[in-house]
């Protein structure tokens, strides 16, 4: 099966980022892949964290997932949709939501992330507990593939990459990482992890990041990989910018 995992650089602009995401599913699927994934906050990266509030949408209904059922239909593609803001059990808060659509325009998954990412080095503080609820289930799905094999997809989000015992029982063929790690903590651990639950899982890992300097002055690592059961990258796009990396 062929795979792509698409970079962006996401803003405060719900419309240029589609844009742009469309654009790169385009790419994705004039190259061959079966499977596009999109990174973490693919549709928007606010200029303040509650930003994200004022875009939530309900599960099955709304703008976000509108789209990403639409190229899935035209290009023929299963898509997963990074994460997106669906509503919570609170008006103050979200779920950071990774959403898998079959070719077909249907929602055949959805992941909450559970591993809320909190970080201060004195210079970036973050933590997404202040406007995210966590999940509380792993989540996977089976991708048959055009070759006649069914693959079990597992799908887990950015900083989940620290957590192994979710990736154990997941227990799947491929795993699912789209991100948007910290420069920072990108240079020093993102391949290093990608690599470690590709090999003590044997299952190939696709990692989709967020990779530029945004709008809102964070900058994300980017480095986006597809990587297999040995441990080696079949695809990489090099350090920042948006892009698509292919592997198959």
């Amino acid at each position: 099966m062929t795979i792509a995992a698409l970079q962006t650089v996401s803003g405060a602009s719900l419309e240029a980022n589609l844009e742009t995401a469309r654009a790169l599913l385009g790419e994705a699927a004039r190259a061959g892949a079966e499977l596009a994934v999109l990174p973490e906050y693919f549709c928007f990266m606010g200029l303040r964290e509650t930003d994200k509030l004022a875009l939530r949408e309900d599960f099955g209904g709304g703008g976000v997932q509108s789209f990403l059922a639409d190229p899935a239909r035209e290009f023929g593609l299963w898509i997963v949709g990074g994460t997106l803001p669906l509503a919570a059990g609170d008006a103050q808060r979200v779920r950071n939501a990774s959403l898998a659509f079959s070719p077909q325009g249907g929602c055949v998954a959805r992941y909450d992330k559970i591993h809320l990412f909190r970080f201060d080095n004195g210079r970036e503080q973050y933590d997404e507990a202040r406007v995210i609820e966590g999940g509380g289930e792993p989540q996977a799905f089976t991708l048959p593939s055009r070759d006649g094999h069914a693959w079990r997809v597992g799908l887990t989000v950015c900083y989940d990459l620290r957590f192994p015992e979710l990736y154990r029982a997941l227990a799947a063929d491929l795993l699912l990482v789209p991100s948007a790690f910290t420069h920072v903590t990108g240079q020093a651990h993102w391949e290093v992890l990608l690599r470690a639950r590709a090999v003590e899982n044997l299952a190939y890992v696709a990692a989709p990041a967020q990779g530029g300097v945004h709008e809102n002055g964070r900058r994300t690592w980017g480095h986006s990989m597809i990587v297999d059961p040995w441990g080696e990258g079949l695809a990489q796009r090099a350090g920042e910018g948006p892009g698509v990396g292919v592997a198959g």
